[in-house]
């Protein structure tokens, strides 16, 4: 299904770490940001806010923490940003060789595992990551996974969080889900879930990026369909 994964990609000193410094390393995990999945019968929803922050500093204003993979899957960015990115990138090239190799779109529990493996494979290293991979699986149909950064991979059947913001955002989420509905249903409740970890959390604002994902394909939500969104739900 894959070329055999080369460690050499994700390479650290044969060194071993302390307690000490795993917790170290681990404290840097305490980055703002809040971002979102949903499953639907029709699609799935991911969604975001655009801030990234250093500390108590706010970094950048305008961030997209959505990654599109492919056509029929993408992921949410939570964690250390050169971590994540070189994550996202490999898992970029794999669907892509997948695809030029076989002519189909990759599975997204394959993607799910091998992202699992990298994440695993480089300890006793840690790659801050905490990712949302979801999409329009060719086999499975809409499918959800999460991923930490000790290489721990579930499937979720209904919706996810993950950052600072995640315990506002799961509030929402827990009170407005229902299994049938629509994709325009779930991007509202996503929209909702990121808006109110915005006003309650600090590592999150600036706006907010939905997508989804369906079998026709992947779609960014424009900013303003998000506004107006915004704005019912104040109304």
């Amino acid at each position: 299904m894959f070329e055999y994964f080369d460690k050499r990609i994700f390479q650290f000193p044969e060194t071993f770490l302390s307690g000490d410094d795993i917790l170290k390393r681990l404290n840097i995990l305490k980055t703002g940001t809040t971002t979102v999945g949903i499953v639907t019968k029709n699609g799935v929803v991911l969604a975001t806010d655009k801030r990234a922050t250093a500390g108590y500093f706010i970094a950048n204003k305008n961030v997209k923490k959505i990654w599109k993979i492919d056509n029929h899957v993408a992921a949410t960015m939570c964690g250390s940003v050169a971590d994540v990115q070189k994550l996202l990138d490999e898992l970029t090239r794999i669907a892509h060789s997948h695809k030029i190799d076989t002519g189909k779109p990759i599975s997204i529990r394959s993607l799910a595992n091998y992202a699992s493996l990298v994440l695993f494979s480089t300890r006793p290293y840690l790659l801050i990551v905490h990712i949302i991979i979801g999409g329009y699986d060719p086999d499975e149909g809409p499918v959800l996974y999460a991923l930490d950064w000790f290489g721990t991979v579930t499937r979720e059947t209904k919706y996810t969080s993950t950052g600072s913001g995640s315990p506002i955002a799961f509030g929402v989420l827990e009170d407005g889900y229902r299994e049938d509905m629509s994709i325009d249903e779930a991007v509202r409740l996503a929209v909702r879930a990121v808006y109110a970890a915005m006003m309650r959390d600090p590592g999150s604002g600036e706006g907010i990026i939905a997508v989804t994902i369906t079998r026709e394909g992947y779609r960014e939500i424009p900013e303003s369909e998000i506004r107006t969104m915004l704005k019912i739900g104040q109304a």
